[in-house]
């Protein structure tokens, strides 16, 4: 029986050991390769003394070591914490202590980036360097070790039982009040996930999966997750340009493919040869526009296109089958297998036809709830009235926070979010958690950071900063602070700075509605102005030459 996530590995290595289970840059490991580390390195962790469900944190780009690390804690009986690779030290900082890591897995050049920061981390107590080139040393107590003396373990230690219902990861995304919270998933959410995707995804063994999303994304993840399960192939890959993608779905004859809706738009610009070897595109993490879905119709018109939507609390709930496609581009479609989708109205009842109401999600991908937060847990994840499901007790659900309505065929279609939450290229942004570093700033009265519509990442940052006129900072001085301590996905795309204060709604609260819908149009204003100034140049350029 396969109770926990890493079992998939070890299951496949019995069964194909000569099977290719991962490639990276040209390198190759078979799933006998990979399985062997993994085992070595929980080992390794064991040693080091790791407590059953302590936490492990990896902070790397995707790359095999990162794999090994995250599947090797849960074969000790651990938790793994992935660590977007994107994220700055103070926020790695927070995620290391918010949730009492114990092991952090990184590389050399990121470690010497979170120097400054380790002091913060009181649980940690050791650091596995993946490129470490020479002997290396800490002040005590944190220890050092290189990533090859962490696999040259020869420990024979008999791993923490566990089941499918402990803790296996802790995926932490953006909240709408402050820092990010740690949504806790059990080795049951993992593994009942990835065999519903391989399921609607019709996955095989023959399969060869290109990962480009980060593994500290429930999306990215599942590309594992999913091809581990039915022994398939997976390219981890940090690409640079859109046009390296298409180089690589070419050179490795990649099946399958899942990015979000901006990547969509780039890769749908790009020149593709006329026949690929995908078998399906996969798209979640926000809409995909009309125009890019008819784009990627053009290109792949033998390849499936899979439209998906989820929440990291319950990792996936619709998808809309390809054969659904023509007639419903706008839906999130039907529940995935091993999922139920309710739309439950003001009344707690359940939504007629095309009525509107909140979606929420029973089964068993509804995870376990937020690491160290109980008031945030209880509004999420809240009981399904017994009268619904008939169950003699009540079944926790996630009430998602998201309005839709199911039409009269059972298909779903998204209307709006509750919260205040930014969705920028696919990543969830918290408004207050920009606002907090903002504030930091010397001088900086207030700030507020809403998002508005965008032509390529779906929705931008627009920040609006109250200063002290006497000491401005000026907007580029605060585009380059914000460079400086906030991941890319993170930072405003527009600055406006005003001296007047912002204004409030009838609770005192800043009227963040009011403000958005100032700049609802900003970057089509601007789409278009760019567009005339580009016209106005080449004809310029034309008058000129003549």
């Amino acid at each position: 029986m396969i109770d926990q996530i890493h079992k998939l590995i070890y299951q496949r290595a019995q069964k194909a050991p000569d099977a290719e289970a991962l490639c990276y840059q040209g390198q190759r490991l078979t799933y006998a390769d990979l399985s062997a580390q993994v085992h070595t390195l929980s080992q390794a962790y064991l040693n080091l003394a790791i407590a059953r469900c302590d936490r492990i944190a990896i902070y790397l780009e995707k790359r095999p070591e990162a794999v090994v690390a995250m599947f090797a804690a849960s074969a000790s009986g651990a938790v793994f914490v992935p660590i977007n690779p994107l994220l700055k030290p103070d926020q790695v900082a927070y995620i290391l202590a918010d949730c009492n890591v114990r092991i952090l897995v990184t590389s050399a050049s990121r470690l010497q980036a979170l120097t400054k920061i380790l002091a913060q981390c009181p649980e940690l107590h050791t650091i596995i360097v993946t490129d470490a080139k020479h002997t290396i040393s800490a002040a005590p107590p944190l220890t050092l070790m290189a990533w090859e003396q962490a696999l040259a373990s020869n420990a024979d230690l008999a791993p923490h039982r566990c089941i499918e219902l402990d803790m296996a990861a802790i995926l932490y995304t953006s909240g709408s009040t402050g820092m990010p919270k740690g949504v806790v998933l059990s080795h049951r959410n993992l593994l009942s996930g990835a065999s519903s995707v391989a399921e609607y995804l019709n996955n095989s063994s023959s399969d060869k999966i290109l990962a480009v999303l980060p593994l500290s994304f429930d999306y990215g993840l599942s590309q594992l997750t999913t091809a581990f399960s039915v022994g398939a192939s997976v390219v981890l890959m940090n690409y640079l340009m859109p046009q390296d993608i298409v180089r690589a779905v070419v050179e490795e004859n990649i099946t399958g493919l899942a990015a979000v809706p901006p990547l969509w738009m780039q890769l749908s610009q790009q020149k593709w040869p006329v026949t690929t070897s995908l078998r399906y595109i996969t798209n979640s993490g926000g809409v995909m526009q009309k125009t890019t879905l008819d784009a990627l119709k053009a290109i792949f018109p033998s390849t499936q296109i899979v439209l998906m939507y989820g929440l990291t609390e319950a990792f996936r709930s619709s998808y809309l089958p390809p054969s659904e496609l023509e007639q419903r581009p706008d839906s999130i479609g039907k529940a995935i297998p091993g999922a139920e989708l309710l739309v439950i109205n003001k009344d707690g009842q359940v939504c007629a036809p095309n009525e509107a109401g909140e979606l929420v999600h029973r089964g068993a991908l509804v995870a376990l709830g937020y690491w160290n937060d109980r008031p945030k847990t209880s509004e999420r994840f809240r009981p399904v009235p017994t009268s619904l499901t008939g169950l003699p007790l009540p079944e926790i659900a996630v009430w998602s926070g998201d309005t839709v309505r199911m039409d009269a065929d059972g298909y779903l279609y998204f209307i709006g979010r509750e919260d205040d939450m930014i969705k920028v290229s696919g990543y969830r942004v918290s408004p207050t958690e920009v606002e907090q570093v903002i504030d930091r700033f010397e001088d900086v009265t207030e700030s507020v950071a809403v998002g508005v519509p965008h032509p390529l990442m779906g929705q931008a940052i627009v920040l609006i900063v109250k200063q002290n006129q006497a000491k401005s900072l000026g907007r580029e001085a605060i585009r380059q602070k914000c460079q400086a301590q906030l991941p890319t996905y993170m930072v405003p795309a527009h600055i406006e700075i005003v001296s007047e204060n912002l204004p409030r709604n009838p609770n005192g609260k800043i009227d963040r509605k009011l403000l958005q819908s100032r700049f609802l149009a900003l970057f089509q204003v601007l789409s278009v102005a760019s567009i005339v100034d580009k016209v106005a140049g080449a004809v310029a350029e034309n008058a000129g030459s003549k």
